[in-house]
Order: C-alpha cells, then structure tokens, then sequence
C-alpha cells in the first residue's frame, strides 16, 4: 500500500522522472558521440580531446602512447615561440615587435649574411614574412645539416621583401627563438619552463639543438596531449591562468589579427597562430598536430597524429578542420 507521504502524482512523476534521465543523459552525450563517429575513419590521429568551459567532454586515445606520454608537437612549436616573444616585449627584454635583428641581436648576423637581413623586424620573423628562401620542405635537410643554422638562414637568398608575402619556413622561428635566447641569457628551454610550464602543469623537456647551442626553435618540441590541452585553454582564457594573467593580454589581441595568408591553407595567420574563419585560432605541426582553442564557444581542442605521414590542407589537415568546424562546435 502506498505511504501517506507519497501520493499517486507524486509517485508517477518520480517514475516518469526517472525513466526520462537515461534519456536525457543519451541527449546530452549525442553531441560528444557525434564526434566520435567522426574520428572513426581519420587512420592517422592518435589523440583528440575536447574541453568545453571547465570540463573535458571528448578524451579519446585512438592510436599512440596515449595522453600522459610526450609527443613530438612538430610546428606547433612556432607559435609556443611567438607566445616566448610576447612575453619578452612585455618584460622590456626587447623594445616591440618592430625592433630590427641588428639592433636587438647583432651578433647573430654572419659576415655573409644577405643584404638587409640587419632589417628584418621582429614582426617579419614571427609571421614567417623574412622574405628569404625557404628551409621547411625540400630546403629542411640543407638547413639542419648546417655547421651554424642561425648563419645558414639568414644567407639564403630573398625570394620576396621584408614584410610581403608570407614563405612558411622554419629557419625563420630559429632565428626568432635565437633572438631570445640572445637577449634574455637564457635559453629557450628554460623560458618555456619559466614562461609556459605553469600553465601547462608540466616541465618541457629538452629537445633538438644546433651546433651553436639555441634549440630548435620551429620544430620538435614534445608536450604531451594533455599539456597541449591546457595551453589551448590559455589560449581560449585570453591568457590568463588560475585567475592571473600569464601570458600579455596586448599580446594576445595583437597575435590574433590577421597579418598574411597561407598559402597553403588559406587560413589567416597572426603573431605565430593561424586564425580560421570560423574563429579557432590554431598552432599546426606537421602530421596533424593542433592545437586549438575558440573563445566565442569557450571550446579547447588538442589533437595528436602520426608524425611520419604529412597533413595537408586538401586531405588529412582538411578532414581535421571539417571537423573542428562540424561536430566539435556543436559540443558548444
């Protein structure tokens, strides 16, 4: 016999109620679902996690060593390089982005060097527009088998002016993480370390150096995915971590208006990041490495891939960006 406490409306509204909530929970999932129906057919990811505000809502290890072990981020680590340049304009370390190589860094330039290298502007560097020739793809293995990498770019012959067109080149950000390294003393592991590491809730660990000592500065870098995670979550924060300001809030602004185009993928690029027209602004390393973040839909992003197979704009990086622009945005 039913309690005088619980009446036969209240009684049917608590089963109704109860067998509503797998429902609704199935609704609240679909989206998370979707996506990863989406990744099923992508044979080379091998991560992707999504953050959504204060919560991871898609954590999927598809292939790999998984989410705590470092992966090689590949380019991903020029736009680490550009946030290490915001902050040493922010410190005084150097005047502002239009400061020029000669008289920031001086000792960097060889004898040899091109006519009006001394003129390259922080800004040239950072949104890869030196003009000099190329030293990713067919010109990366003459670069870093050089006996100095610094030199060897910087006499490359121009192929556009200063300030034009954007020559997607890693050289570029090795000379730029050069440059700070130069002008703070210290090298650029130990600014990661000191600058990003506490956002990341990790320590960067060493990686690949030239003859002369600088570490790579466009290439190679490892994270594991989840500390990619938190750096997209910096960037989505507006820089701004545990309630405090890490990262410049000018820079940040600066960093994601478009200066040039790739040529490649069409997509925007700033201070170091791409910028989609659906409003991710987006670190890329070869392979399939992304970092991203949206702040409009407070939407994080990392995603890891096979390092030993390209991604290109009309076939595996494309698919990346269907999806970043299809399922991932509806979990907003």
């Amino acid at each position: 016999m039913m309690s005088s406490g619980l009446s036969r409306r209240t009684f049917s509204g608590a089963l109704l109620t109860g067998l509503a909530a797998p429902a609704l929970a199935r609704a609240a999932d679909a989206p998370a679902d979707a996506v990863r129906d989406a990744i099923r057919h992508l044979d080379q990811l091998h991560t992707l996690q999504v953050q959504r505000g204060d919560a991871v809502v898609v954590a999927q290890v598809r292939r790999g060593p998984g989410l705590a072990r470092p992966a090689n981020i590949k380019s991903c680590s020029k736009s680490l390089v550009a946030l290490l340049l915001g902050t040493a304009i922010a410190r005084g370390e150097i005047g502002d982005v239009h400061a020029r190589l000669a008289d920031v860094a001086p000792r960097l330039i060889p004898g040899d060097a091109t006519a009006g290298v001394g003129d390259l502007t922080m800004e040239d560097l950072v949104t890869l527009r030196a003009g000099l020739a190329r030293t990713s793809g067919p010109g990366y293995g003459g670069f870093v088998s050089a006996s100095n990498w610094v030199s060897y770019v910087l006499t490359r012959p121009m192929e556009d002016q200063p300030g034009g067109r954007m020559l997607y080149s890693t050289g570029t950000t090795h000379v730029l993480g050069a440059v700070l390294a130069t002008v703070t003393g210290k090298s650029l592991l130990t600014l990661a370390r000191e600058r990003l590491a506490p956002a990341v809730g990790e320590t960067f660990g060493p990686w690949t150096q030239d003859p002369q000592g600088f570490y790579l500065g466009g290439n190679d870098m490892a994270l594991t995915p989840r500390a990619m995670l938190r750096l997209a979550v910096l960037m989505r924060d507006g820089g701004r971590h545990d309630g405090r300001e890490l990262l410049p809030a000018d820079w940040l602004k600066a960093s994601l208006t478009p200066r040039t185009q790739s040529p490649y993928s069409g997509l925007s690029y700033g201070y170091g990041w791409f910028l989609s027209p659906s409003g991710y602004v987006i670190a890329r390393g070869y392979g399939g490495q992304i970092i991203a973040a949206h702040a409009e839909r407070r939407i994080a992003v990392a995603i890891t891939s096979d390092t030993g197979r390209p991604a290109r704009s009309e076939g595996y990086f494309g698919d990346l960006m269907q999806l970043l622009d299809g399922p991932v945005l509806e979990l907003a």
